[in-house]
């Protein structure tokens, strides 16, 4: 990987690229610690201070690198564009128009797809702010008197009206720097954005492994033995996550020959190739907002008194309890298998074989053909489902035996986004290294 960032940094092409894409993540993490207006920052910090075990708060300051219980002008980050281009992929297979409209257009086709995910984001980005404005307004962080002295309901409305919209002018901005990097830098926007987030809150973390470690200015060494081994099995989950990233299940095809004209095509061989992990971090991150919807609607009410049926509800459905588990594994499991077969269509896939005049051997072209890869699909797809749901729900498992561990409950996802992203860059800087024939690389 050091030795592809070298050999990168060597062409002048893509050391622009890399210094445009480093510029623009720096300005995103500028626009990271402009703080919104009108908002008692005191107030702010006791809210996020009192539900610092919040699961769904955990989860929505990772993917925005710390600025959601800041409340900066990027709070809502990426989040709603990656919503919004999961309802679109729905929406797509749900609408065969939709679906014609994006496949027959060709590169047309993903423009307009393209826009319909910039206007639903920017849509959701004011559902969204609006939300988060209630909270605030709840708890009493918004100020008053700002506009009118005395306050009063058009103070109300002109003040929550310029948050909600600045949040959804936030999430338009980022879009854009994504967009950004995409067009001019090395590609891969959105998750880069996502990787500065979770990068930038790499000193918060190694902050609270501290604190594990040596609370109250006294070293406990049982605290010390565990955060070591923590910091082992993390190092090799690392390389899990990496072999299985990498891993690929392969199926042979063989072309027949054919004889156009004086030329001979085909007879060779070649094959398909399934990756163990195809649907990435992205079953994980739907998962987390389903379950996390029922301490979403609980913000919008005051705390259940204790012992009463919703108190009882929320404790059984949020984290770590055993329901949320199972339920945020099998959640991971169905996305996992959806997205799988969005992304890799096996009766397409057998179609275009028996057009090219390629077959896999021992099989027949078309129905058969398309009953094996289906077979074989669903065979990766239960390995890496497996897979994602075990990182996303171990730290969580690990989490319930010590509310000291809390922090600890997003680090598969954390884990996942970083190598994910890390692999996916370094595959992108490669391909560019072989297209400009670097000579350097090649050998």
């Amino acid at each position: 990987m050091f030795k592809t960032l070298v050999n990168a940094w060597k062409v002048a092409d893509l050391r622009k690229k890399i210094l445009f894409t480093v510029a623009i993540l720096v300005i995103y993490r500028f626009g990271n610690a402009v703080p919104i207006p009108f908002i008692n920052a005191e107030a702010l910090s006791q809210l996020f201070m009192d539900n610092g075990e919040n699961v769904l708060y955990g989860y929505l300051n990772l993917l925005t690198g710390g600025s959601f219980t800041s409340c900066t002008v990027f709070a809502l980050s990426i989040t709603p564009y990656i919503t919004a281009s999961i309802i679109v992929q729905l929406l797509t297979m749900a609408i065969p128009a939709l679906e014609r409209m994006i496949k027959e257009g060709g590169e047309e086709g993903r423009k307009k797809q393209a826009k319909i995910m910039r206007y639903a984001a920017v849509a959701l980005g004011l559902i969204e702010g609006f939300v988060y404005y209630l909270t605030l307004y709840r708890n009493n962080i918004i100020a008053e008197g700002v506009f009118v002295a005395e306050g009063g309901t058009f103070d109300t409305i002109l003040v929550g009206a310029i948050i909600v919209m600045t949040f959804a002018a936030g999430t338009a901005v980022v879009m854009w720097l994504g967009e950004l990097i995409n067009d001019h830098g090395i590609g891969n926007g959105i998750s880069m954005i996502l990787f500065a987030g979770i990068v930038s809150r790499l000193p918060v973390s190694i902050g609270s492994i501290w604190n594990f470690i040596a609370g109250g200015n006294k070293l406990n060494v049982g605290n010390l033995i565990i955060a070591v081994v923590l910091l082992l099995v993390s190092v090799v989950l690392v390389g899990f996550v990496v072999w299985v990233t990498n891993a690929e299940r392969r199926i042979t095809v063989q072309y027949a020959k054919r004889v156009v004209g004086r030329k001979i095509y085909g007879g060779q061989s070649s094959y398909i190739p399934m990756k163990v992990n195809m649907t990435g971090v992205m079953p994980i991150i739907f998962a987390s907002s389903i379950v996390s919807i029922p301490a979403m609607i609980a913000g919008f009410f005051n705390a259940p008194a204790e012992g009463s049926f919703w108190d009882v509800f929320l404790d059984i459905v949020n984290a770590p309890s055993p329901v949320y588990i199972v339920l945020y594994f099998l959640l991971i499991i169905a996305f996992s298998f959806f997205y799988a077969y969005a992304q890799f269509n096996p009766i397409e896939i057998a179609n275009n074989m028996k057009q090219n005049g390629g077959f896999i051997p021992g099989l027949r072209p078309g129905r058969p053909s398309a009953a094996y890869i289906s077979r074989v699909l669903k065979n990766v797809t239960v390995l890496g489902a497996v897979f994602l749901g075990l990182v996303a729900v171990l730290p969580i498992i690990v989490s319930a035996f010590s509310a000291e561990l809390s922090n600890m409950a997003l680090g598969g996802t954390t884990l996942l986004i970083v190598v994910g992203v890390a692999l996916e860059t370094v595959n992108q800087l490669e391909t560019q290294l072989v297209m400009r024939h670097y000579k350097g690389f090649l050998n």
